[in-house]
């Protein structure tokens, strides 16, 4: 059987295809070499090594671009472009740090990119570290240099920015566990930290959601300043959990009676050069933090507080007590005057 009709010459026949067949290889060749581009998978070899991005913020789609290539995620190729503008997503790239499998086709970096499926450390602060130790942890693995967050600890005009109208953010870095990406400046994770302080204050009604006092604060004798002051306090002092609301009435009683709260840690917090040995010179040296010299509440927090410490300063327990000390176990012996303490001071040293 014939293939072509035997009233057209085979020379014919041949023209005719030629130009079927040249148009449609004019027509298709440009789109297949640009739809395969986003499926094809990138450099590097199969089942290849991860490789890791970081696209800061503010990064122009040149400059993501940029990083995708010279981190080897992706080759050097204008269809990576063309690809991300057909598709509308060219301005709707994520900042963030991106894990890649090597191979890994073009289309996908775009999804993980537009997702914005980055990755975030745990990063955990403890209860009662001071601002210069949540700065150093930080400056330690590389959020930022201690100079850079110190210096925004103390900015006016950024901690007007978060709300508190207070000379440092000491005391409102929240002790909690974050989860941070890479992209993140040291100005983005200090206002995460303090933004769940104000949380953890809301839920305490220590503050409204407009920034004012909560019920709980209001009724409370002491600002709020106040009350994260006294709270850093007691983190510092109290070393279980269960003493928290004992040691917060210790001290309110004070307060209240108008007694010094001759409590170390204020002293070492205003000491410049501690060197771990709290002695009879360091309680004689006048600082804005040494509660032997100074009655009522020291200058400020003397450390960033948690969640108890906060409770306790708004529930503490009942109780007459005045003075507690040390049993070298990590609880205390509470007394109510000083007679008692004296003979709790000797029985406890005694036993060091």
């Amino acid at each position: 059987m014939a293939l072509y009709p035997p009233e057209i010459s085979l020379q014919k026949w041949g023209r005719f295809m030629a130009w079927l067949v040249i148009p449609a290889i004019v027509v298709f060749s440009p789109l297949y070499w640009f739809f395969s581009y986003g499926m094809i998978p990138g450099p590097g070899p199969q089942n290849g090594d991860e490789v890791r991005v970081v696209i800061p913020q503010g990064q122009g789609f040149q400059g993501v671009y940029r990083a995708l290539v010279d981190s080897g995620v992706i080759a050097e190729d204008v269809r990576f472009g063309l690809l991300a503008s057909w598709r509308g997503i060219s301005k709707k790239l994520k900042a963030g740090e991106y894990a890649f499998q090597r191979p890994v086709p073009p289309s996908q970096v775009l999804d993980s990119l537009v997702a914005g499926s980055s990755l975030h450390h745990p990063l955990t602060f403890q209860e009662g570290l001071t601002m210069r130790q949540v700065v150093r942890q930080l400056s330690r693995q590389e959020w930022g240099s201690q100079q850079e967050l110190l210096a925004l600890c103390s900015d006016p005009d950024f901690i007007a920015s978060l709300g508190l109208d207070v000379p440092t953010l000491e005391g409102y870095l929240f002790p909690d566990t974050y989860y941070f990406s890479r992209d993140q400046g040291g100005r983005a994770i200090l206002r995460m930290m303090v933004n769940r302080f104000f949380e953890v204050a809301r839920e305490l009604d220590l503050v409204q959601g407009s920034g004012e006092a909560g019920d709980a604060a209001a009724s409370h004798s002491l600002s709020l300043h106040e009350i994260v002051t006294l709270a850093s306090i007691i983190e510092k002092e109290a070393g279980v959990a269960v003493e928290r609301p004992m040691v917060a009435r210790v001290f309110l009683n004070r307060l209240e009676r108008n007694m010094r709260l001759q409590a170390d840690p204020t002293v070492i917090y205003g000491l410049s050069d501690f060197d771990g040995n709290l002695t009879r010179q360091d309680l004689r040296t006048p600082t804005a933090y040494n509660t032997y010299l100074l009655k009522g509440l020291p200058f400020g927090p003397i450390a960033n507080p948690g969640r108890d410490s906060l409770q306790a300063v708004l529930e503490p327990a009942d109780g007459d007590w005045t003075y507690f000390v040390g049993r070298g176990d990590g609880t205390h012996h509470f007394s109510t005057n000083l007679t008692e303490h004296n003979r709790a001071v000797y029985e406890f040293q005694k036993k060091r």
